[in-house]
């Protein structure tokens, strides 16, 4: 997964979902590497993908087919 924004750090357990179109599920936040309040947090995250035929795929997931254009 590449670098990615968010609202607020994510927790373990927590789904998230990346411009490839895949949801995953957040382990751990395995560093916190500071915070500069113009330019964000860098956190490092550990993460699997979930397969696409679970629920949460098709809630949060992108098709790329279908939602995105060439």
């Amino acid at each position: 997964m590449n670098k990615v924004s968010f609202e607020s750090m994510p927790v373990a357990g927590q789904y998230i979902y990346n411009s490839d179109g895949l949801a995953y599920q957040v382990e751990e936040v395995a560093l916190f590497a500071g915070y500069v309040s113009e330019k964000g947090a860098i956190a490092v995250l550990v993460v699997h993908p979930l397969a696409k035929d679970t629920p949460v795929s098709k809630i949060y997931g992108l098709d790329i087919e279908r939602d995105l254009d060439d």
